[in-house]
């Protein structure tokens, strides 16, 4: 999926592959994405120690940076301005937690989200603005729905529990809904994307689509739907000019829509509303009392610049379930400013580009995330958004320059004395 023009009969012209990835790089992402599925959830068939489920996940990300530090050793890596915004990050995280007011925990978490961008920085040396992250990506989150659909079939009961007012959750390893939405939703719209490049045939990426967009249904997760949306709206958008496959794909979506909107909007309307009433639906799932409350809570002027420190993402005993808000409340005004500046650098970068199928990847992803940052957090911290935003950073890398042979390094050809000009 290299960021090539297109040809104009709908064919996106492709960039030459990427030489000599290891397959490694593969399994060093597997384990990031293990590392942020985090440890709480619904029950599960057979219950699981959260103790046993933090020993994984962290051990996770230990053999990640291990097996990347392996594969490596030169420590080669490529500049980026992203990767230097998360190291920055790092910063007012370990000012605020330095001051202990979220406990050890804190100091705890940083270690965690400086082990886990110092991962990112050596996979930084295979970021090529090709389709090599985005394939690792659809792989491994596919092979998590997996598990989410074994769940349902071995017991639907505990798949679809009443505690969560019958919403798909994990029930071989703890997932919630929004998580579970989330996973599907950004694996639709690469595919979808992909399929669109002809980066991969319709077989394979209707064996991902539907399967994931019956997840997704499952799950009643509104701002993933949303994010899918929006986040396909804006990337086909970006091809339409230059893409005659992306023209026919917006034309029928843009059909179908206006169809389901008029012959199933009872049925649509009562999806979103998921039963909730007015109130409650007005208040975000009552997300904006905690919001408020965080917002009306008193601060000293070094909390508000750096936090009070890396925690659950939680307020007052509730998620805080927005992105902005929980690193306000983590890494203060500093950290909402590094974090806004990853999205100007990101959302820059792919606006400069010129249309591509990369590009329209990347538009989605950063689209995706910003979308969802408004009711779910997870940007200040190692997440699934941060590999989401990690993988758009990769698409929008120029590809590495060929170093040229040194003068030393060029054989000369031998002359014959007898032939040489005598002056």
């Amino acid at each position: 999926m290299r960021g090539g023009p297109d040809t104009g009969d709908g064919r996106t012209e492709a960039a030459p592959r990427p030489a000599g990835t290891p397959r490694a790089v593969g399994i060093v992402w597997g384990l990031l994405i293990l590392n942020t599925l985090g440890s709480t959830g619904a029950k599960t068939i057979v219950p699981l120690p959260r103790s046993l489920i933090q020993l994984v996940t962290m051990g996770s990300l230990v053999a990640a940076f291990a097996l990347a530090l392996a594969v490596n050793l030169r420590l080669r890596i490529r500049s980026s301005s992203f990767l230097l915004l998360l190291t920055l990050l790092l910063v007012p995280s370990l000012i605020s937690s330095a001051h202990l007011e979220s406990g050890f925990g804190a100091l705890f978490r940083c270690g965690r989200l400086m082990l886990f961008v110092a991962t990112l920085w050596l996979l930084s040396r295979w970021w090529d603005g090709g389709s090599t992250f985005v394939r690792h990506h659809i792989r491994m989150y596919f092979a998590v729905l997996g598990s989410v659909a074994a769940g349902l079939l071995v017991s639907p009961g505990a798949a679809l529990p009443d505690l969560y007012g019958g919403r798909l959750v994990g029930a071989l390893w703890p997932l919630t809904p929004p998580q579970i939405g989330q996973y599907a939703a950004v694996i639709i719209g690469l595919s979808v994307l992909l399929l669109l490049g002809r980066e991969t045939d319709r077989k394979s990426a209707a064996l991902v689509i539907v399967p994931s967009l019956v997840l997704l249904v499952l799950t009643h997760t509104r701002t993933a739907t949303l994010g899918l949306i929006i986040g396909l709206l804006l990337a086909i958008g970006s091809l339409v000019l230059t893409s005659a496959a992306a023209r026919r794909f917006f034309s029928w979506a843009v059909l179908c829509a206006l169809v389901a909107a008029v012959a199933l909007s009872s049925l649509l309307q009562a999806w979103f509303l998921r039963g909730q009433d007015k109130e409650n639906f007005s208040s975000l799932t009552g997300r904006a009392k905690v919001w408020d409350a965080l917002l009306a809570a008193p601060r000293t002027p070094v909390e508000q610049v750096f936090g009070v420190g890396l925690g659950d993402k939680s307020f007052g005993g509730l998620p805080i379930d927005n992105s902005w808000l929980a690193v306000y409340n983590e890494q203060g005004l500093a950290g909402i400013g590094l974090v806004a500046a990853v999205f100007l650098v990101l959302g820059g970068v792919a606006l400069l580009r010129p249309p591509s199928l990369s590009r329209a990847c990347a538009i989605f992803l950063i689209s995706y995330c910003a979308i969802a940052s408004y009711t779910e957090a997870g940007l200040g911290d190692a997440s699934p958004y941060l590999l989401h935003l990690t993988v758009a950073a990769s698409l929008l890398a120029a590809p590495g320059a060929a170093t040229a042979p040194s003068a030393s390094a060029v054989p000369r050809r031998h002359v014959p004395r007898w032939t040489r000009d005598r002056r």
